[in-house]
């Protein structure tokens, strides 16, 4: 049976992040299935022709203007009118997105599901750093069991994320479902190409992170373990790949560490192409954050053969086991230093992590992935229809 499924989020592409990436993702695997997926999301300016996108107005929200702050009225009433033709509605964010999804849901009397992708109350004190941390964190609790309970059904990406909601109090039924890679897409790219494209020498070791320059990724930690690092590999290179409201801070944090030839700042690349032979040019992928859901930028470095060095805490601790492609330190610079280094100086070890990451990653397709979501898309519409 064909269905119809109305998303509904915050933010979205050209905005990148990890809930745009987890939407596109599920909303072309998806289309194996006989799902038709349509978005509301915010408009971030020209976006040309779009296909199943619908758009709705928005400014920039103060302090971090990549994301937008859409008009109440403007989503609240496209995704009632979107609504009509819905067989059942996902809800992507907990802002603006949460209320218009769940009012138009019950106001046409279709089943309602929403996916948990961040832990606020860790990336809340990040943004609001003049409020009581446990004000803070008894809020964004409050919120999440509230919103939790409000659906029919969440999606939460790791075993982590299910017991902190289950902690919080969210008695609606909780459903364990990572994002997928699509494995087609990361199954190659040209390091030496990227290499010469940005004057690096063919031998020069390179670590790697690409994901959101923001607070809550701890990169601070990430730039003091590299400067242990290099200062044993002198010619080791850090390329930093995205934009994010910590990037001035990290700036400075580079200078001051004496790393401005040896932390090179990318910005965003294009995900098809340029992204990928970024990751075909790095010996490794250091990730240091302690707040992921899930984490699929660790997984798209292990499709593409890239050993990872990374913390385990949340939805990476999923990830993130031995044998499969990676070191995990302990929360410690210098342990992270030195994993860095042994995937750098040791090409055995190096090899053997790069053919376990890549055999790891295949367990993650989107297609396998996207029929489990499937089956729950059908799963919530029969039970809305016939609730005997």
């Amino acid at each position: 049976m064909s269905l119809n499924v109305l998303m509904v989020s915050d933010v979205f592409f050209p905005r990148i992040n990890g809930v745009s990436t987890s939407m596109q993702t599920f909303r072309h695997a998806l289309l194996q299935h006989d799902i038709r997926v349509r978005i509301v999301a915010p408009n971030y300016g020209n976006h040309g022709a779009e296909d199943d996108i619908v758009r709705v107005a928005g400014r920039p929200v103060p302090r971090d203007p990549e994301d937008r702050l859409v008009s109440w009225s403007a989503i609240r009433d496209t995704v009632h009118a979107e609504a009509k033709s819905a067989d059942i509605i996902h809800i992507q964010t907990p802002f603006l997105a949460h209320y218009a999804g769940v009012r138009a849901a019950r106001a046409h009397a279709l089943p309602v599901m929403a996916t948990y992708h961040t832990l606020f109350e860790e990336y809340l004190r990040h943004y609001a750093p003049f409020i009581p941390a446990n004000w803070l964190r008894a809020a964004a609790r409050r919120l999440s069991r509230t919103q939790g309970n409000a659906v029919d059904a969440l999606v939460v990406p790791s075993l982590a994320m299910h017991q902190r909601l289950t902690e919080y109090g969210v008695q609606s039924a909780l459903h364990v479902l990572p994002t997928g890679i699509p494995l087609q897409q990361f199954s190659k790219g040209d390091g030496a190409a990227f290499r010469v494209r940005h004057g690096i020498a063919p031998d020069r070791p390179v670590a790697l992170y690409v994901g959101r320059v923001a607070f809550e990724k701890n990169l601070d930690f990430l730039l003091d373990a590299f400067a242990i690092a290099q200062r044993q590999r002198p010619d080791l290179l850090l390329l930093v790949t995205g934009e994010g409201p910590a990037l001035a801070n990290l700036r400075r944090q580079t200078e001051q560490l004496g790393l401005t030839e040896a932390v090179r700042f990318m910005g965003y690349m294009d995900r098809q192409g340029e992204l990928l032979d970024c990751y075909a040019a790095a010996q490794v992928f250091s990730f240091s954050s302690r707040t992921e859901t899930q984490g699929l930028v660790l997984l798209e470095a292990m499709a593409l053969g890239v050993p990872v060095v990374a913390l385990a805490y949340m939805g990476t601790c999923d990830i993130l086991n031995p044998g499969q492609g990676c070191l995990v330190p302990e929360d410690d610079r210098t342990d992270f230093a030195a994993a860095l280094l042994r995937v750098i100086n040791e090409p055995d070890l190096a090899r053997r992590l790069a053919e376990q990451a890549r055999q790891f990653a295949h367990l993650w397709s989107d297609t396998a992935m996207a029929e489990r979501l499937a089956q729950l898309y059908h799963q919530q519409v029969r039970a809305k229809r016939d609730p005997l």
